[in-house]
């Protein structure tokens, strides 16, 4: 099966390593989003940053998300300062996709043992 927007995501990773790179571990989520969102712009990707989205039943808003980051209109990028995945980002991370009606997500996890990335993929969207 081909990877969903592959050279893309090669990017967006490059871009998570670089950060980490420079960052290290031990600071604060929105220290490493703000970073990312210095990192993608020198990069030349297109992104949204904190990307209002709301959440419909029947045409009817009942709920809203705010996304860290949507790249090139294409890729939702969550990112957490945790040292494992947990059940429910990656839960959320699909509302995230299935909201927005796209097809990639990826959760960038900055750990004491670097950066851990995981895609999430919406084969329904």
């Amino acid at each position: 099966m081909e990877l969903i927007h592959k050279e893309l995501t090669y990017k967006i990773i490059g871009v998570l390593y670089e950060v980490f790179n420079e960052l290290g571990y031990g600071y604060q989520e929105k220290y490493y989003q703000k970073a990312t969102a210095l990192a993608l712009k020198k990069h030349g990707l297109k992104f949204k940053e904190q990307v209002y989205t709301p959440v419909k039943f029947q045409k009817n808003k009942i709920g809203k998300y705010f996304l860290d980051f949507v790249i090139e209109n294409k890729v939702v990028l969550e990112i957490k300062k945790n040292d494992k995945f947990f059940k429910s980002d990656i839960t959320q991370l699909f509302a995230y996709l299935k909201a927005t009606n796209l097809k990639l997500g990826l959760i960038a996890n900055f750990t004491k043992n670097g950066v851990k990335i995981k895609r999430i993929a919406n084969l329904n969207p």
